[in-house]
C-alpha cells in the first residue's frame, strides 16, 4: 500500500454487512469504517482514492465473508494510545468463532480493574473485523455496543458460528 506522497489512500468494499471504507498508507491498512451505523466517516479531501493498494485486504475480507478465512494476515498501522493498542492486540488474539467478555480482555492485558477502559478502547478500534471487536461481549453474555450497530455484530458472530459448525 505504498504511496509516493505518503497520503492516505482509500477504497470501498461492498460486503454482506454493507459498504466498507478501507484506508491506509505506507503499506499498511489503518482503518475500516462502516458506511452505516454510528461513527460514519467520509474520506478527507486530501485522501487519494485508489483500490490497487488494497487488493490483498479486499481478497482477505472477501474470503472471510465467504467463510474461507479465519485469521487475517495483513500489515496494519494501529494509531492509538499505548493502552488502546494493547487492548486491540489482545482482541486480535480472540479465536475465530469465540467470544470474550470485557473483563477477560482486561485480565489478559494485566489490568483487571480497567474493564470500562477496555470497553472504551474496544469502541475506538479503527480496524473492526480484522481486529475482531465484535467478539467482545458483556460479562453476562449480552451483546453490547458496536460501531456498525448490533445487527452487524450479530451477523458477524452468526457468520463465524455457522462456519465453525460446518467444520468436521
Amino acid at each position: 500500500m505504498a504511496s509516493d506522497t505518503g497520503a492516505t489512500q482509500y477504497t470501498y468494499l461492498d460486503s454482506p454487512i454493507g459498504r466498507l471504507l478501507l484506508g491506509g498508507r505506507a503499506g499498511a491498512l489503518s482503518l475500516i469504517y462502516f458506511l452505516s451505523g454510528r461513527g460514519r466517516l467520509t474520506p478527507d479531501p486530501a485522501w487519494q482514492e485508489d483500490p490497487r493498494p488494497f487488493a490483498e485486504a479486499r481478497r482477505q475480507l472477501e474470503a472471510y465473508f465467504a467463510g474461507r478465512l479465519e485469521v487475517f494476515d495483513l500489515p496494519l498501522a494501529l494509531d492509538g494510545t499505548p493502552f488502546q493498542v494493547k487492548v486491540w492486540r489482545a482482541v486480535a488474539e480472540i479465536p475465530y468463532g469465540q467470544t470474550r467478555a470485557y473483563g477477560e480482555v482486561a485480565r489478559r492485558i494485566r489490568r483487571p480493574n480497567a474493564v470500562r477502559a477496555v470497553g472504551a478502547a474496544n469502541g475506538q478500534n479503527p480496524l473492526p473485523i480484522v481486529i475482531p471487536c465484535h467478539r467482545v461481549i458483556g460479562s453476562n453474555g449480552s451483546l453490547t455496543g458496536y460501531g456498525g450497530g448490533l445487527p452487524i455484530k450479530r451477523a458477524l458472530l452468526a457468520l463465524e458460528s455457522r462456519q465453525r459448525s460446518l467444520v468436521p
